[in-house]
């Protein structure tokens, strides 16, 4: 390898190093950086809406809310909340060499979310018990997943996480 190349590949292996959040004070420094860019992103659109940054368990909370005449409701469908999200946590990562796992909600996009997951989970814990045999379901988000694991546990069933990337989905079985 030439010396160019060298050089080329340290600074790529230099910039390639994602570290995990170590602090609260990390994952509020993560949420400026977020809050930062979305209020680019609703400046550019000429959206309205007021940003505030929580932090909970163990990630950074960003959430959009906005009086109801707002036209944030424009954003505010779950999957472009989730592209959004994705958008942030790219820019968020790039900005601070931190992986992100923040959550972004969008004039209660997040809450709606959980609502329908929590309809269809049940759905499957009532098929589970119903045929005492084990139910796929369709690949999600890690976050998704995380609730639909405690909702399975809740009902005193097992599930367990299947597949790689965008595969990765539960299967809830019998205790």
């Amino acid at each position: 390898m030439s010396s160019d190349e060298l050089e080329t590949q340290e600074v790529i292996e230099e910039t390639s190093v994602i570290k995990e959040p170590s602090s609260v004070k990390d994952l509020e420094d993560e949420g400026e950086v977020a809050a930062d860019y979305l209020e680019e992103l609703l400046d550019i659109f000429d959206l309205d809406g007021d940003i505030s940054i929580d932090v909970r368990e163990g990630r950074a909370y960003i959430e959009i809310s906005a009086e109801s005449e707002s036209n944030i409701k424009l954003i505010s469908d779950p999957n472009t909340v989730e592209a959004l999200q994705e958008l942030t946590r790219i820019a968020v990562q790039t900005k601070t060499q931190t992986f992100s796992r923040l959550i972004l909600d969008i004039a209660g996009s997040r809450q709606a979310k959980v609502e329908s997951l929590t309809r269809i989970v049940n759905k499957i814990i009532d098929k589970v018990k119903e045929t005492n045999a084990p139910v796929a379901m369709k690949p999600m988000s890690s976050y998704e997943r995380k609730i639909a694991h405690d909702l399975i546990g809740e009902a005193g069933l097992i599930s367990e996480s299947e597949g790689e990337g965008k595969d990765r989905h539960i299967v809830a079985k019998p205790a």
